[in-house]
Order: structure tokens, then C-alpha cells, then sequence
């Protein structure tokens, strides 16, 4: 107990004074064509163009790669809503004329090389920022509203240094890596609701990723190796940790304070120290009987599960742990959990929509048995979902886009949608079938194609975000929002209508409109839109 004692003390100068511590972690179909993570652009969106060598600050330049930009600074500045800054490989520093910490502002994205997690993108630096909930911290970047870091690498060298700082807001980080910075990859703080995806956390001194205070959000796909804490977590924040790699790390998942994350599908081993530790009065959600944890806890050097807590009891529903590496109050409990069709799916939140489609045959995994549930829809992939969930009739004639060839595989689900009307194309005969589907237009070709409509556009106020709902899409997203077709998650009142979709929620929204169109039994979800 001395041992840990120490622990605590250590946990409560991270998580409470922000201190260093002192250790050093679609429709799967065969025809269809692999979609690059790299260069994927939001719907119309502006770019801009940065290169650290070649650019010039210039009003003139950025807006091809022959006349970039020289710093994301002055990009920044530029940028307005629905902007994209692809930085071309290469170190941005001070030294290059970056001025820290950038500020990432609403409908921003900040790109590199997401493809290789940002290896060839590096942004190197500091600077302070005043937090409201946290005081004075050292940041290398802040993500703001609806704004997407996408495929950089960041390292904060500073002391006490924060690579990516999220203060009440809610980006979406994904294929990135965070490597080398004295304290934490990402520090979440006040009511951050981010979606942290698909990144790695390597050699950072304090936490692979901090959030604390009322924060919630999702932490999913991540690989944390090599640093301080993977993930802590503090004060009253409950955020979502699935799917996740947390492996050779000082501790695995550090719980302090009254904190209530949600842990599922994780493998946590191989962790010097401790896998899940819960301290103070921290309650951290190892499953319920309708939905197992599914985590793998084993191998860590000294507990697998340390329940430090006064006196709480942890529950451990339908995970692999080591019974014999378990200290404090635990509790096995047997899951009533029924097993997925995809073995990356038990526990999802989506789970019953996602297994609902597939035993219709609706939806497919792919050939490794996983679905993918985090993964884009490309616009072909959506039209052949709706080709079999619907089967739609034709309402107007069939259309020649230019841009889908004879032999492409999803022509034919794409003339059906179309002609149904869920799907309509881009000006100039255009059908752009790679582009990952945003959200909105997910939501607009299901009201599009079961006719919905509705005189009550106020309900879109229902939505804390109805501000970036585009003008044409208001109508479709207030009648959808009527018939209870909306599925938000984690944030049920939190819309995010411009970002691209997962295979989750397309699964979710399509499963909601068979409801509505009387074709299926209602599923219960604590995240369906109510108006």
C-alpha cells in the first residue's frame, strides 16, 4: 500500500495541478474500390494549401499545391468555416514561422498524411493558453467546435506540455500520432465531447490522453504504448474507451475522483504496473448484464484490475481478466449479452442495429469477421444499403453520371436510389461515388426517399449544433427528426450533420427508417432523437 500511496499522490498532481510526472503509453463488398484515408475532402470544401519549404505567406498563395502557404499560422487566419489546410510533409515549427498554440476554429480541418498516421507531418511546439477550467497550460494546438485534426504528428516539448487541448468542445481527431511531449497527447477539459480515433500515443511522460472535469465524449481505436498513464481519467468525466490497444504503458487506465468512463472491447496488457486502477470514489463501467465489457486485462506486472477505491465495489461483466491479479472490491457477473454476428461488435452501442441489418442481409462484414464499425460509407456503398433495405421503386427516370462508369459494381444501386429518390447527384451530371457520405445526406436521402415531411422546421432547434445544418437539408433533418429516425451518439442533442459518417450510424439511421416505414420492430436506444 505504500507503493500506491504514492500512486495517488502522483495521480492527484496530474489530473488536479496539471503537473509532470515523474515517469517515463461500408457495405464490405469485394468490387468496390479502397477509398484513401488521405485527401478526402469535406463536401465543397475550401483549401488551402501549406508547405513549410516551398510556401509563402501571401495573400495570393494557397490555393494549389504549386502556391502554398508557408505556415499553418497565417492559413489559420484565413480560414473560415468549411476549410480544409492540407500541409504537405515536412516540420512545422517555430523556427518555420508557426506561432503556438494553433488554434483549430469551428468547421476547420487541419490534414496531412493520414494514410501513414502523420509520420511525414510533423508540428513541433508550444505556447500558452489560459484554460477557464485548468488553468495556464503549455499547448501545442486547440481544437475548438467542429473542427478535425487529421493525420499529423504532434509533440508539445515543453514542461507541463499538452499536445492537442480540447476545452468544452467537440472535434473529431483521427490518424494521428502524439509522440514525445512532457505531458499528455490530449488533455480534455471543462465539457469536451471529442471523438478520438484511430491514433497513436507513444512516448508522452504524464498521459497518452487526459480528460477530466464534466467531459464526456468517445475514445475509440486508439494504440497507446510506451507512455505514462494510457488514459487517465478524472473528476466527473465519463467518457466512452473502446476498441482500444493500451499496451507496455506504466498504467493501462487510471480512474480517479468520482469519475464514470464506460470501458469496452479494449485489450489492456503488458502494462508495467497496473491494467485498470479506480481510485477515490471512481466507478468505471466494466460491463452490465445486457452489455458485456468484452476487455482484455491480462499480463500486467503487478494487479490486472486495482481497486483502490473508499469503498466502491467494481463489477466485471464479460471480460478476460486474471482473477488471480485483481486487488480490492471486484464482482464477476455473468453477461446476458447476446454474441454478435462481428466479433468487433459486442458492446458497440449500435451492436443491435448493426446485427439486425446483417441477418437481413442488408449490411456485410468483411472476410475477417469484423464490421467495422467505426469505419466511412462511401456514397456507392450507401446507395447499395438502401438498394437492399428498400428496394425502391422508381419515381423519375434514370440519369447517365459521368462519372460511374458501365462496369462499375454499385451503377446499378446507384440508378436505383437515385431513380427512388433517397440519392440525388453534384451539378454536371456528377455522382461522386468514393466521396465518404456526411451525415446530413444520410439523414436527407432517408427522409428524401419515405417522403417525410413537416411544417415544424423549429424542431431542428432540438440540436445544440442546428447552426452548421446547411440551408437545403433544415426541412429533411426536422421531418426526420419527427419520426424518430435521428440516432446521435454519444450526444443525443448533438447533431454534427457535416461530419462523415460511420458504418455504425448508417446502420442506426437505415434500421430507424425500416421502423418508420413499418418494415421492422422499434429497438430501444438511449440515443434516438426525440423532437
Amino acid at each position: 500500500m505504500t507503493h500506491f500511496s504514492t500512486r495517488i499522490g502522483l495521480v492527484t498532481l496530474l489530473l488536479l495541478t496539471g503537473a509532470t510526472g515523474a515517469i517515463a503509453p461500408a457495405v464490405a463488398d469485394s468490387h468496390a474500390s479502397s477509398s484513401t484515408v488521405n485527401a478526402q475532402l469535406i463536401a465543397n470544401a475550401r483549401v488551402l494549401h501549406v508547405n513549410p519549404v516551398l510556401g509563402q505567406d501571401n495573400p495570393s498563395y494557397g490555393e494549389s499545391t504549386n502556391a502554398p502557404l508557408r505556415t499553418i499560422t497565417y492559413a489559420l487566419q484565413r480560414a473560415g468555416s468549411n476549410t480544409v489546410i492540407q500541409l504537405a510533409p515536412g516540420s512545422y515549427t517555430r523556427d518555420t514561422g508557426e506561432i503556438f498554440p494553433l488554434v483549430l476554429r469551428s468547421g476547420v480541418s487541419l490534414r496531412g498524411d493520414a494514410a501513414n498516421k502523420g509520420q511525414t507531418v510533423l508540428i513541433i511546439g508550444s505556447g500558452e493558453y489560459v484554460s477557464p477550467t485548468f488553468a495556464r497550460q503549455n499547448v501545442t494546438i486547440r481544437a475548438l467546435e467542429d473542427s478535425e485534426l487529421i493525420g499529423v504528428t504532434v509533440t508539445n516539448p515543453n514542461t507541463r506540455g499538452t499536445a492537442v487541448w480540447v476545452e468544452s468542445t467537440d472535434p473529431v481527431i483521427r490518424h494521428n500520432t502524439f509522440s514525445n511531449s512532457l505531458r499528455d497527447g490530449i488533455f480534455v477539459s471543462g465539457t469536451g465531447t471529442p471523438r478520438i480515433e484511430d491514433n497513436i500515443f507513444t512516448r508522452n511522460d504524464g498521459n497518452g490522453i487526459a480528460v477530466v472535469r464534466e467531459s464526456r465524449g468517445e475514445i475509440r481505436g486508439n494504440v497507446f504504448e510506451d507512455t505514462g498513464f494510457g488514459i487517465a481519467v478524472g473528476d466527473n468525466a465519463a467518457p466512452v474507451i473502446a476498441n482500444n490497444q493500451i499496451l507496455s504503458n506504466v498504467d493501462g487506465v487510471v480512474v480517479s475522483n468520482a469519475a464514470r468512463p464506460t470501458l469496452r472491447n479494449n485489450v489492456i496488457q503488458d502494462n508495467t504496473r497496473d491494467g485498470v486502477v479506480a481510485i477515490a470514489n471512481a466507478l468505471p463501467d466494466l460491463g452490465t448484464a445486457e452489455d458485456s465489457g468484452s476487455n482484455v486485462i491480462r499480463n500486467n506486472g503487478r494487479y490486472d484490475l486495482y481497486n483502490a477505491t473508499r469503498n466502491n465495489t467494481l463489477y466485471s461483466i464479460g471480460n478476460d481478466i486474471d482473477t488471480a491479479r485483481i486487488s480490492g472490491l471486484v464482482e464477476f457477473v455473468a453477461s446476458n449479452t447476446p454474441p454478435s454476428v462481428f466479433t468487433d461488435v459486442r458492446g458497440h452501442w449500435a451492436q443491435a442495429y448493426i446485427d439486425a441489418l446483417a441477418t437481413r442481409g442488408i449490411i456485410n462484414g468483411f472476410p475477417d469477421g469484423t464490421f467495422r464499425p467505426d469505419a466511412p460509407v462511401t456514397r456507392a456503398q450507401f446507395a447499395a444499403i438502401i438498394n437492399k433495405a428498400f428496394t425502391p421503386s422508381p419515381k423519375r427516370s434514370e440519369i447517365n453520371f459521368v462519372d460511374v462508369r458501365s462496369d462499375f459494381w454499385g451503377r446499378q444501386a446507384i440508378q436505383s436510389a437515385y431513380q427512388g429518390q433517397f440519392l440525388s447527384g453534384y451539378p454536371g451530371q456528377l455522382f461522386q461515388p468514393e466521396q465518404r457520405i456526411p451525415r446530413v445526406q444520410v439523414v436527407v436521402s432517408l427522409a428524401s426517399g419515405l417522403e417525410l415531411s413537416t411544417n415544424e422546421v423549429g424542431t431542428i432547434n432540438r440540436y445544440q449544433d442546428a447552426s452548421q445544418i446547411p440551408n437545403w437539408a433544415v426541412g429533411a433533418i426536422a421531418a426526420a427528426t419527427r419520426q424518430n429516425i435521428i440516432v446521435n451518439y454519444p450526444v443525443a442533442n448533438r447533431l454534427n450533420p457535416n461530419r462523415e459518417a460511420t458504418r455504425a450510424e448508417v446502420a442506426a439511421f437505415v434500421y430507424q427508417a425500416l421502423v418508420r416505414a413499418g418494415q421492422a420492430d422499434p429497438i430501444p436506444s438511449p440515443y434516438i432523437v426525440s423532437p
